[in-house]
């Protein structure tokens, strides 16, 4: 089925991938294991209810001071992690060929209002035709209905749909639900998967 609508996720496909960048940066400061205090870092984003917009940033680090001990504020820890958010050039130029060639093109990510911040200083938002947030949705990526509210939203069907993520748990449910789908773990990758499809 022919492609209508590109659907990016964010941390790790349109940019580098700050969050996991800048725990390991967190960890490395203060002496922890770095795989370790991720998934403890990567959960509490979620159990504190950060991502979905029902609970606060204070709240997703204390969460995280809570259960590793380390002691920093808000403000520092931020900044670890934003820093390392840099939306990649050549992925914003595909974007934009995508729109040129009529494709609809959309962000879903799970991300809190740092994803609002990141664009007030890239402004990226504007290659694109919609941006789902997780913050905003109420929802995250492990539920598998956003995928399908997505698509009412864009008025496109399943299959007309590439949905590309860095995370393999994201990508078996948008495969489940019906999306063409590809793994993102590089450029060389992407740029192939792109031109088998036609699209590049």
């Amino acid at each position: 089925m022919k492609i209508q609508a590109i659907l990016l996720d964010f941390g790790g496909v349109i940019a580098e991938e700050g969050f996991q960048q800048g725990l390991y940066a967190i960890a490395g400061k203060f002496g922890l294991d770095r795989k370790r205090f991720f998934q403890l870092a990567n959960e509490a984003v979620y159990n504190s209810g950060y991502v979905t917009g029902t609970g606060s940033e204070k709240d997703y680090w204390n969460e995280v001071r809570k259960h590793s001990g380390i002691m920093a504020t808000d403000e520092e820890l931020r900044q670890e992690i934003l820093s390392r958010f840099i939306p990649r050039d050549w992925m914003l130029e595909v974007v934009i060929s995508f729109r040129q060639q009529g494709l609809i093109t959309a962000i879903l990510s799970d991300q809190s209002d740092w994803l609002d911040r990141l664009d007030s200083q890239f402004h990226f938002f504007q290659y694109f035709d919609a941006v789902f947030n997780s913050f905003h949705l109420g929802k995250t990526k492990r539920d598998s209905t956003i995928f399908v509210e997505t698509l009412q939203s864009l008025k496109v069907n399943a299959g007309e749909v590439l949905f590309v993520d860095d995370n393999i748990g994201h990508i078996d449910r948008a495969t489940a639900a019906g999306l063409q789908t590809h793994h993102y773990n590089g450029r060389e990758g992407f740029m192939k998967k792109m031109k088998e499809l036609g699209l590049q």
